[in-house]
């Protein structure tokens, strides 16, 4: 019995985070987790920590110590790229996605990273996207409908 109530209070918090509703997820996994500490739990709880409470660094530590005991479970990934998203960090969001994706074809990565968009390729290739010629060229070409 308790190992069905263990996985309803999981089940009950992925949903409530695939509605958007991260209070109430927070709740679910908080509960789960005094039950037992899986890989997993802690990864959703740790983006509903961040979401919900702030709790950005603690949430990152949680998540890195799910990652580093499920390594090749593309969920924690997901969450880690979601807390950085938090977190105002873009770059790391964007890898930590992109690890997930390698691991396994996860369709909410996917859609995280469709979110986020895709930037063109800089018109100067030889050039780093941050040369000032690259910036500028990218500004003119956009203006006059090259891009």
């Amino acid at each position: 019995m308790p190992s069905t109530d263990f996985n309803r209070l999981v089940q009950q918090g992925i949903a409530a985070i695939r509605q958007g509703n991260t209070l109430m997820a927070l709740v679910h996994f908080e509960n789960a987790a005094h039950q037992r500490d899986t890989p997993v739990v802690r990864s959703y709880l740790a983006y509903c920590l961040a979401r919900e409470r702030r709790q950005l660094q603690k949430a990152v530590h949680m998540c890195m110590t799910a990652l580093q005991e499920e390594p090749g479970n593309s969920i924690h990934t997901l969450n880690l790229g979601r807390i950085y998203l938090i977190a105002g960090q873009k770059a790391r969001a964007i890898n930590a996605f992109r690890r997930g994706i390698k691991l396994e074809r996860n369709q909410e990565i996917i859609e995280e990273l469709k979110a986020l968009g895709v930037r063109k390729s800089p018109p100067l290739k030889a050039l780093d996207r941050d040369h000032p010629l690259n910036k500028y060229l990218g500004i003119l070409s956009k203006r006059f409908g090259f891009r």
